[in-house]
Protein backbone atom coordinates (compact mmCIF):
# COMPACT_ATOMS: atom_id res chain seq x y z
CA UNK A 1 0.00 0.00 0.00
CA UNK A 2 1.31 3.44 -0.94
CA UNK A 3 1.69 6.08 1.72
CA UNK A 4 -0.28 9.26 1.06
CA UNK A 5 0.70 12.38 2.98
CA UNK A 6 -1.66 15.30 3.50
CA UNK A 7 -0.50 18.63 4.87
CA UNK A 8 -3.70 19.40 6.71
CA UNK A 9 -5.34 22.30 8.51
CA UNK A 10 -8.44 21.03 10.35
CA UNK A 11 -9.89 24.57 10.42
CA UNK A 12 -9.97 24.72 6.60
CA UNK A 13 -13.07 23.34 4.87
CA UNK A 14 -11.16 22.35 1.70
CA UNK A 15 -8.60 20.53 3.81
CA UNK A 16 -11.33 18.67 5.70
CA UNK A 17 -13.10 17.77 2.45
CA UNK A 18 -9.87 16.50 0.88
CA UNK A 19 -9.06 14.43 3.96
CA UNK A 20 -12.56 12.91 3.87
CA UNK A 21 -12.06 11.92 0.21
CA UNK A 22 -8.78 10.24 1.08
CA UNK A 23 -10.23 8.47 4.10
CA UNK A 24 -12.97 6.97 1.90
CA UNK A 25 -10.27 5.00 0.09
CA UNK A 26 -8.13 2.17 1.40
CA UNK A 27 -5.00 4.28 1.79
CA UNK A 28 -2.20 4.48 4.29
CA UNK A 29 -2.49 8.12 5.38
CA UNK A 30 0.05 10.32 7.06
CA UNK A 31 -1.73 13.45 8.30
CA UNK A 32 0.63 16.34 8.96
CA UNK A 33 -0.88 19.23 10.92
CA UNK A 34 1.51 21.64 9.19
CA UNK A 35 0.68 24.64 11.36
CA UNK A 36 1.98 22.70 14.36
CA UNK A 37 4.60 20.60 12.53
CA UNK A 38 5.68 22.62 9.49
CA UNK A 39 7.84 21.04 6.81
CA UNK A 40 11.52 21.91 6.70
CA UNK A 41 12.91 24.16 4.00
CA UNK A 42 14.18 21.18 2.00
CA UNK A 43 10.78 19.45 2.36
CA UNK A 44 9.08 22.62 1.13
CA UNK A 45 11.43 22.78 -1.85
CA UNK A 46 10.66 19.12 -2.61
CA UNK A 47 6.90 19.79 -2.38
CA UNK A 48 7.20 22.72 -4.80
CA UNK A 49 9.20 20.54 -7.19
CA UNK A 50 6.61 17.74 -7.01
CA UNK A 51 3.84 20.25 -7.67
CA UNK A 52 5.75 21.54 -10.69
CA UNK A 53 5.08 25.17 -9.82
CA UNK A 54 6.95 28.13 -8.40
CA UNK A 55 7.15 28.50 -4.62
CA UNK A 56 5.13 31.71 -4.92
CA UNK A 57 2.23 29.64 -6.25
CA UNK A 58 1.77 27.88 -2.91
CA UNK A 59 1.52 31.15 -0.98
CA UNK A 60 -1.78 32.40 0.37
CA UNK A 61 -1.50 36.08 -0.50
CA UNK A 62 -4.70 37.03 1.31
CA UNK A 63 -3.28 36.25 4.74
CA UNK A 64 -2.09 39.08 7.01
CA UNK A 65 1.20 37.22 7.28
CA UNK A 66 1.73 37.80 3.55
CA UNK A 67 1.79 41.59 3.96
CA UNK A 68 3.94 41.23 7.08
CA UNK A 69 6.43 38.98 5.25
CA UNK A 70 7.46 41.63 2.75
CA UNK A 71 7.05 39.18 -0.14
CA UNK A 72 6.38 40.60 -3.58
CA UNK A 73 5.84 39.15 -7.04
CA UNK A 74 9.60 39.53 -7.56
CA UNK A 75 10.60 37.61 -4.40
CA UNK A 76 13.06 34.79 -4.94
CA UNK A 77 12.17 31.13 -4.40
CA UNK A 78 14.48 31.17 -1.38
CA UNK A 79 12.72 34.20 0.14
CA UNK A 80 9.31 32.60 -0.39
CA UNK A 81 10.38 29.35 1.28
CA UNK A 82 11.89 31.30 4.18
CA UNK A 83 8.64 33.24 4.61
CA UNK A 84 6.63 30.01 4.75
CA UNK A 85 9.02 28.66 7.39
CA UNK A 86 8.40 31.76 9.52
CA UNK A 87 4.63 31.71 8.92
CA UNK A 88 3.38 28.24 7.86
CA UNK A 89 -0.12 29.71 7.54
CA UNK A 90 1.09 31.16 4.21
CA UNK A 91 1.18 27.69 2.63
CA UNK A 92 -1.75 26.63 0.46
CA UNK A 93 -3.79 23.83 1.93
CA UNK A 94 -4.19 21.04 1.76
CA UNK A 95 -1.24 19.60 -0.12
CA UNK A 96 -1.40 15.88 -0.85
CA UNK A 97 1.66 13.80 -1.76
CA UNK A 98 1.68 10.30 -3.20
CA UNK A 99 4.99 8.89 -4.36
CA UNK A 100 6.82 11.67 -6.20
CA UNK A 101 3.68 13.60 -7.14
CA UNK A 102 1.78 16.28 -5.26
CA UNK A 103 -1.43 18.25 -5.68
CA UNK A 104 -3.06 21.13 -3.90
CA UNK A 105 -6.53 20.02 -2.83
CA UNK A 106 -8.37 22.92 -4.42
CA UNK A 107 -10.78 21.58 -5.47
CA UNK A 108 -10.52 18.57 -3.14
CA UNK A 109 -10.98 16.12 -6.02
CA UNK A 110 -7.72 17.25 -7.61
CA UNK A 111 -5.86 15.26 -4.96
CA UNK A 112 -7.34 12.06 -6.40
CA UNK A 113 -5.41 12.60 -9.67
CA UNK A 114 -2.20 11.29 -8.12
CA UNK A 115 -3.56 8.18 -6.40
Amino acid sequence: MTLVTIYHNPKCSKSRQTLALLEERDLELRIVPYLESPPSKSELADIVKMLGIAAADIVRTGENEYQESGLTAESSENDVLDAILVAPKLMQRPIVICGNQARIGRPPESALEIL
